[in-house]
């Protein structure tokens, strides 16, 4: 299948091919002929799938056949969880739509809000926006949707999981009942599909990855490492396997600071990159990272959701994830697009529980390997998982529901 036969307009082919893409993906094949017929769509999509492409091109499409935006209005609203997927999903409407008389603009916290008041007084067609900065600029009247036609809500389980519900409310009820809304999440937990019940009317359900399933292309392990030990033992990795790009994972934002300061003094060039850094930091350390001037990026889950970062080849968690979902979102960063990656885990023995529960999500036993001169002397415990047979499916535990998480779980997250 190719892009010229989903009946996408002529200019954004053009700047489909420009960009090097010659074949949709599966998402974006599924996706794009529901979203041009003007239905509803929820789709379950990974990052690293193609799914910004997957509602851009098909709304950049409609909007260059209607009418002209109007002062303060927007025509297309996508609203992200974090700043930085924000500015990257701009970037792609931005390419895309280079050979249209369109205007898009992007909106979040963190910077001055009067640069963005005055990108906002002619109209825009396309506005990309987080939450809480868009309700500020809504109060100061500075944005209005009289004229809105679209909604689209990325990585919508991150949102709820980030506490983002009420202001998600308050911006539904600003917008007119007459309009498509588009959903994308990286699971369908019975959250989302409260949220999409009160948002979506008949939609298109298009899914593209098994539940909770992790890339085939990411080759995973765990290397059991005394807790002490794990910054010496990630040093090791670094310099003994000649690393030039690795994303690392830490559970707070102490521990990435920390961290990143133990690697500076080993002579590695290290950035951390969290909620409490500003936008410019946090910017910063990222175009850095990509132009090879960083080599090691430490990240909390919050500033790393929606990185994209292409042919990245290590991810390392030097903490697991409290939510074991969390896990498959961290990995997901390497092996993307067919390209092979490694994820490896750094596990002390009080780790064991959360190592227990994504191994039981993934439904996979992830290979261990010590590292010698870092043996531990807290021995990690035999894993429980049980191989699976693909014949026969486990069935869930009664009252468990698929995709859950607690929000006592997410809430004990800290970023």
């Amino acid at each position: 299948m190719s892009f010229d036969s989903l009946g996408l307009s002529p200019e954004i082919l053009k700047a489909v091919l420009e960009k090097g893409y010659d074949s949709p993906s599966p998402i974006q094949a599924k996706a794009i002929p529901a979203v041009l017929e003007g239905r509803d769509v929820m789709a379950a999509a990974q990052t690293g799938t193609g799914k910004t492409a997957a509602f851009t091109l098909p709304l950049l499409t409609m909007l260059s056949k209607g009418q002209p935006v109007q002062t303060n209005q927007v025509r297309a609203l996508i609203l992200t969880p974090t700043r930085e997927l924000a500015a990257q999903v701009a970037d792609n409407v931005a390419t895309y739509s280079q050979h249209l008389p369109l205007r898009s603009t992007v909106v979040f916290g963190g910077v001055k809000i009067n640069p963005q008041m005055m990108k906002l007084r002619r109209g825009v067609d396309v506005l990309v926006a987080t939450p809480g900065r868009l309700l500020d600029l809504y109060n100061q009247n500075a944005v209005k949707f009289k004229q809105l036609e679209i909604l689209v809500l990325d990585e919508a389980d991150r949102m709820l999981d980030m506490g983002f519900l009420r202001d998600i409310k308050k911006i539904l009820a600003a917008l007119p009942k007459q309009r498509q809304n588009l959903l994308f999440s990286a699971t369908f937990s019975d959250d989302i599909r409260k949220l999409a019940k009160g948002l979506t009317n008949n939609p298109v359900e298009v899914s593209v990855t098994p539940r909770n399933a992790t890339a085939p292309t990411v080759e995973q392990s765990v290397v059991p490492v005394d807790k002490g030990q794990k910054s010496s033992l990630l040093t090791h990795l670094i310099k003994d396997g000649q690393w030039h790009q690795v994303l690392v994972f830490s559970k707070t934002k102490h521990g990435a600071n920390k961290l990143t300061k133990q690697l500076c003094a080993r002579g590695i060039e290290a950035a951390a990159i969290h909620g409490n850094k500003s936008q410019g930091a946090r910017t910063r350390a990222l175009a850095e990272f990509k132009a090879g001037k960083v080599q090691a990026l430490i990240a909390t889950d919050i500033a790393a959701r929606g990185l994209d970062i292409d042919q990245l080849p290590q991810v390392v968690n030097f903490d697991l994830p409290n939510v074991p979902e969390d896990y498959v979102h961290r990995i997901g960063r390497t092996g993307r697009a067919g390209a092979n990656g490694k994820a490896i885990s750094l596990v002390c023995a009080e780790e064991f529980k959360l190592l227990s529960d994504i191994e039981r999500l993934t439904k996979k036993l992830i290979d261990r390997q010590i590292v010698k001169g870092f043996e531990p002397t807290h021995t990690l415990p035999e894993s429980r998982l049980k191989a699976q047979k693909p014949t026969r499916p486990k069935k869930p535990k009664p009252g468990h529901r698929d995709g859950q998480r607690s929000g006592e779980n997410s809430r004990g997250h800290q970023h």
